[in-house]
């Protein structure tokens, strides 16, 4: 942070340096000290103060200067920085006018001139002052800040953007925080024009993309190279292993996620069955530590950034992205993960995002305080989220359709969640709609055929999982559900038994239809959904790349 301003105004220059001089022998080392040689050039120093957001501990101002008299200026002061200490400088004569203003201008002290010696008449005045000062000030929050409107779909997917990247940052709610109206006031906007950013630096972003926040604040959109040996397509726990793998034997290799490290495992609250760490770690930590761990090994990564389209020309795989470009590479490896399952229920897709969230628990728990949240869904994912949200609201029921989480939750969850009061299970339950006007007031259940209205405040839907392969499933043989096939798969069944074209030799394990194109974790036919199963296939993915590479 940078050090609070002291800021001294007088038109006579002998005592404007000597004030200057005082004031930086005593408070240099915590303060920095500013001067002006008129009222109108302090009151500009202080608007470009508060542009800049730094802070203003003390004014010291002489009250007989010719275009505006000490008073004024303090007066004014006091509108931008209301906490900072206001002090009038003054000749004998003006005493009575000093008096005066402490009451009608609110000064906090006055000084007579000369004030020498300073160690008796000035220093322990000022001391005083800037003590309480620094007692109720607080820093201002220094980062990058998010202004919108609570219940607005933009406003989620950028806290959930900026969440996913662990990307430290200041939520204010337009509607409820005057700090929020200020700071778009100052910024020259309206909140025609929310949601905003508004970076360390000071720039706002008015409405922007991810890809847009993402640029700004660092991260890698385009890639560099013309040619990769090795793309791997999704950061989650798969692709990860793949880039920290590949990056790690020397492959020129490229990760390309279009959403957030960590995929469907990154929005996991709490993982404490992963082997090493027995305390356990939340998702995204472990999504993180893997993104600098294949960074520094040297693997490239575009995020957020999208595949759309797969070809193969001349050998080489051909990938284009959402924004046109186009990336070369010798291999390929699949690691594109799962989405949620959405709810078919009425109004769930009219109040996504503004109440009704798919995964998104971490984003937005601290709004769902001392309220009722429902999380829909049997997993680990869901008891995760039961469990983390259980900290901020006042009650967390978990819907489901059987008649308890045996059969598709880990023991250990079921055991926290039953040592926890204020989490409530509802067997044998479904939601049958979801009610209001512009953000999620009412959940309607139903109980063994009866019907159930209820207050929520959130509803967090963590059911079953689609795989994201419907860009590739065109060029890559997938099962009936989205599953990507590979290696037996492909010449066992004789439904897929023409679609291998290699005439020398079967699929490596985890290789597609397409040679040198390989499928690791979640979206893969036949793979366990486990955090730990997706590292383990993401680095032995890279095994067979080598194999393709030197055939």
């Amino acid at each position: 942070m940078k050090k609070p301003v002291l800021l001294c105004v007088d038109d006579d220059p002998q005592v404007l340096s000597a004030i200057d001089r005082d004031l930086r022998q005593e408070f240099r080392r915590d303060y920095r000290v500013l001067r002006a040689s008129s009222g109108r050039e302090a009151l500009a120093t202080i608007q470009e103060l508060k542009e800049r957001e730094e802070p203003l501990a003390l004014i010291l101002a002489d009250q007989r200067m010719p275009d505006l008299e000490g008073v004024e200026v303090l007066t004014q002061a006091r509108q931008l920085y209301p906490d900072a200490k206001r002090v009038l400088l003054t000749a004998y004569a003006d005493t009575e006018a000093a008096i005066r203003a402490i009451n009608s201008a609110r000064l906090d002290h006055y000084l007579m001139k000369p004030w020498d010696p300073p160690q008796q008449l000035l220093y322990p005045t000022l001391h005083d002052l800037l003590r309480a000062w620094e007692m109720t000030y607080k820093p201002p929050f220094r980062g990058v800040r998010l202004i919108g409107f609570q219940w607005s779909p933009r406003s989620h997917d950028l806290k959930d953007f900026l969440a996913g990247y662990l990307i430290g940052y200041q939520w204010l709610d337009f509607e409820t925080d005057s700090e929020a109206q200020a700071l778009l006031a100052q910024k020259g906007l309206t909140a025609r024009d929310l949601p905003v950013v508004v970076l360390e630096d000071g720039t706002a972003l008015a409405n922007p993309t991810a890809t847009e926040v993402a640029t700004r604040i660092g991260l890698v959109v385009q890639a560099s190279q013309e040619l990769y040996d090795v793309v791997v397509i999704g950061a989650g726990p798969a692709g990860l292993a793949s880039a920290v793998y590949g990056a790690s034997e020397g492959l020129k290799t490229l990760v390309i996620e279009r959403q957030a490290p960590g995929g469907q495992a990154g929005t996991s609250s709490r993982i404490e069955n992963y082997l090493g760490f027995p305390t356990g770690l939340s998702g995204s930590e472990l999504a993180h530590r893997a993104w600098s761990q294949a960074v520094r090994l040297g693997a490239e990564l575009l995020a957020p950034q999208e595949v759309v389209d797969l070809c193969v020309q001349d050998g080489y795989k051909v990938l284009t992205l959402s924004d046109g470009s186009k990336v070369q590479t010798r291999a390929v490896v699949l690691t594109t993960g799962v989405s949620y399952r959405t709810l078919a229920a009425p109004g769930m897709d009219r109040l996504s995002g503004v109440g009704v969230y798919y995964g998104a628990a971490r984003t937005e728990a601290r709004t769902c305080q001392e309220q009722d949240v429902y999380i829909v869904g049997g997993g680990n994912s869901a008891g995760q989220a039961a469990m983390y949200l259980a900290t901020y609201a006042r009650r967390v029921y978990i819907v489901i359709r059987s008649a308890n989480l045996a059969a598709s939750m880990s023991a250990y969850l079921i055991e926290q969640i039953g040592q926890t009061p204020n989490i409530e299970l509802l067997p044998f339950t479904e939601v049958a709609e979801v009610c209001g006007d512009d953000h999620l007031e009412e959940v309607i259940l139903s109980r063994q055929g009866q019907l159930e209205r209820r207050p929520a405040r959130a509803l967090f839907v963590f059911i079953g999982a689609k795989p994201s392969t419907e860009w590739v499933c065109n060029t890559i043989v997938c099962d009936a559900k989205g599953f990507v096939l590979t290696g037996r798969d492909l010449v066992t069944d004789p439904r897929y038994a023409t679609s291998w074209k290699h005439p020398r030799r079967e699929p490596y394990l985890l290789e597609t239809c397409v040679p040198g194109v390989f499928a690791a974790g979640d979206s893969r036919a036949g793979a366990m959904a486990r955090v730990a199963s997706a590292v383990g296939e993401g680095s032995m993915a890279i095994k067979f790349v080598h194999q393709y590479l030197d055939e």
